[in-house]
């Protein structure tokens, strides 16, 4: 084709449209790249954030399995649980990690609650709130050690009325200015172990799970 001919059919229609088409196909080959990379950077960075959570209420050493890949949901009197299980070698339940919502003075609050095979717990962090700054905000690990009382504790070490600040007749302690948040979060806590002991166990044990041998109650 003669360079005259050549700056004719540029001058075409067909020619900006394929050239219009070539650029759209090219932007948007673009885009679906840019966009996979993002969102494989961004689960990655959320499966690493969970993990780094769970890790704080379930050593390390409790666990040889992927505790990701465990994840299930539940849903008990209307309430919503996340449970992740931390199995041995033997497949052989060691621990649980339970993901709940508890309801505070300013909104919801994101619980874990990591507990032993014999139900006692192991730790208790805060995942998020909305709690007033200075006030609620000590149920936060690194704003106070408050969440450290429950460690060790289980149904069958408090009895029913003992699990509530000490406002109410419990044993823990509430915040000056602020018994709605702890009040919310022991209560919370409290419900975890009943839906564990009630229903997520039993369950588990029911599909053919094993409690790691040493750790279930005698």
């Amino acid at each position: 084709m003669s360079s005259l001919a050549l700056k004719q059919f540029k001058e075409t229609v067909s020619y900006q449209s394929l050239l219009l088409g070539g650029v759209t196909a090219l932007a948007t080959a673009i885009l679906f790249l840019v966009a996979n990379l993002t969102a494989s950077a961004i689960q990655q960075q959320n499966a690493q954030d969970k993990m780094d959570g769970l890790n704080q209420v379930l050593p390390p050493s409790l666990y040889s399995n992927d505790l990701l890949a465990t994840e299930r949901g539940w849903l008990i009197s209307d309430a919503s649980y996340r449970v992740f299980i931390a199995k041995n070698a033997s497949e052989a339940i060691t621990g649980l990690a339970i993901q709940s919502v508890a309801k505070g003075y300013s909104g919801d609050i994101q619980l874990l609650v990591g507990l032993d095979a014999q139900q006692q717990i192991i730790a208790v962090r805060v995942l998020s709130h909305t709690e007033t700054p200075g006030l609620g905000d000590k149920i936060e690990r690194a704003k106070s050690d408050w969440v450290d009382s429950f460690y060790q504790q289980s149904l069958q070490r408090l009895s029913m009325k003992q699990w509530a600040v000490k406002k109410d007749g419990g044993v823990f302690d509430q915040f000056t200015g602020a018994t709605i948040t702890p009040r919310a979060v022991v209560g919370q806590v409290q419900q975890t172990l009943l839906a564990v002991q009630q229903e997520i166990l039993p369950t588990l044990l029911s599909e053919g799970y094993e409690l790691a041998k040493g750790d279930s109650d005698e």
